[in-house]
């Protein structure tokens, strides 16, 4: 039998997925279990990249003929940190209520 009151184990460190998410797009989200969503991700930053080299100006810098690439990877890193922002303070808040309610009800027992 499991005890109900045991801590969950800590979630992904937020600032670790963004350090992996800046460094090799979609490697945020696999480390939040979250593969597919990291592959959508690469996906579209390839085909956006594709594209507005077609349509950008022959004299446009890389940045420029690569933009919808770099738009899509730039939503990519922070919709990692996000989810892993968002699941770590859900688990820091659960884990810092349930202490509370522990030392509480430890108070009314006395």
């Amino acid at each position: 039998m499991t005890d109900s009151r045991a801590p969950a184990a800590p979630p992904s460190n937020p600032y670790l997925v963004l350090a992996s998410a800046i460094v090799l797009p979609g490697s945020g989200h696999v480390m939040l279990g979250l593969p597919a969503r990291g592959l959508q991700f690469l996906f579209f930053m390839v085909i956006l990249g594709w594209v507005t080299t077609k349509v950008a100006p022959p004299d446009a810098s890389f940045i420029g003929r690569h933009a919808g690439g770099f738009l899509i990877y730039a939503l990519s890193v922070l919709d990692a940190y996000r989810i892993a922002r968002v699941r770590y303070t859900i688990w820091a808040h659960r884990n810092h209520s349930d202490s509370d309610s522990a030392t509480n009800s430890a108070k009314i027992d006395l």
